[in-house]
């Protein structure tokens, strides 16, 4: 077997069954590992029951993207797909994934093509990945990505440990581009992958305007630990024309800024190669209707 499937969920018991019946359909019989963050709403226990053959990782605390880690730590497969409780793959698209993988030793990370349910529409990010402006290597299965969407990715496991993961400051929320870019500081790609079919049911539990906090906060936390200064300025300052001024962004920009200590600490710019490649996404970051920072 050449992956694993990797789940993280909160008090999202049905969403989270409902996946589990279809990720267990899937034709190669892959293992799932599945990290329970704490949840209040009986989901480990119905996992337990109702999907014998998944390992269920039970955290005694909400650990956000960082449960990703914790279940790479058990993958003993080259490849792990990422899935959300409310996300699951087309039954062939694993399979091409880590074919891709397989035939790109430099290549970390596949984002597939997501699908929104019910209905089927693309996702409105699927046209920027598309069309995804990056340089890359020359044979790439699909485009050159700057960064991806966790739930919708299948990752080289060897990268992810090399990289270091999550990050535990940034929890959740947007966490994924600071892992792209210390990906490609260590001389991994990233890439798009049209035939790569994910399915993206949104659960209706959901705290938007955490999500929301979190992703503005991790946005301005990213920029100052790896972007050059010009590009770290520049990009602030789009980021704060276009937020909500609300009570939400309020928050976010004091989380961020009470953090300058930290950031300051840690920041290490990036390589020539590797800023010249994220420069190329600031157009899009800023017409982006699918980023948009609203709850």
């Amino acid at each position: 077997m050449r992956y694993t499937v990797v789940v993280i969920t909160r008090d999202r018991r049905e969403s989270l069954l409902a996946v589990l019946a279809r990720l267990r359909a899937l034709p190669d019989g892959p293992p799932i590992i599945v990290v329970d963050n704490a949840s209040g709403d009986g989901t480990p226990d119905a996992v337990a029951a109702g999907f014998p053959e998944v390992r269920l990782i039970r955290s005694p605390e909400n650990l956000g993207a960082v449960a990703r880690n914790l279940a790479v730590d058990h993958v003993r497969t080259p490849y792990a797909a990422f899935c959300d409780d409310d996300t699951w793959w087309e039954p062939d698209a694993p399979a091409r994934a880590a074919a891709m993988l397989d035939a790109h030793p430099r290549l970390a990370v596949v984002t597939g093509r997501i699908l929104v349910e019910p209905g089927g529409r693309e996702d409105p990010i699927v046209p920027e990945l598309r069309d995804s402006p990056v340089p890359g290597p020359g044979g790439l299965p699909g485009p050159a990505l700057g960064s991806f969407l966790a739930g919708a990715s299948m990752i080289r496991v060897e990268a992810f440990r090399e990289a270091g993961g999550f990050s535990p400051r940034l929890w959740l929320g947007g966490e994924e581009e600071l892992l792209s870019a210390d990906l490609m500081t260590l001389g991994w790609h990233l890439c798009y992958a049209e035939d790569v079919v994910v399915h993206h049911r949104p659960s209706t539990v959901r705290d938007a305007h955490l999500r929301r906090r979190h992703g503005i906060r991790n946005t301005l936390w990213f920029t100052w630990l790896r972007r050059p200064l010009p590009a770290a300025a520049r990009r602030t300052a789009g980021l704060l024309r276009t937020l909500p001024r609300d009570r939400v962004t309020a928050a976010a920009l004091a989380e961020a800024a009470a953090a300058r200590g930290w950031v300051a600490r840690e920041r290490r710019p990036l390589p020539r190669d590797v800023e010249d490649r994220l420069r190329t996404l600031e157009t899009s970051q800023r017409t982006s209707e699918a980023r948009r920072y609203v709850s």
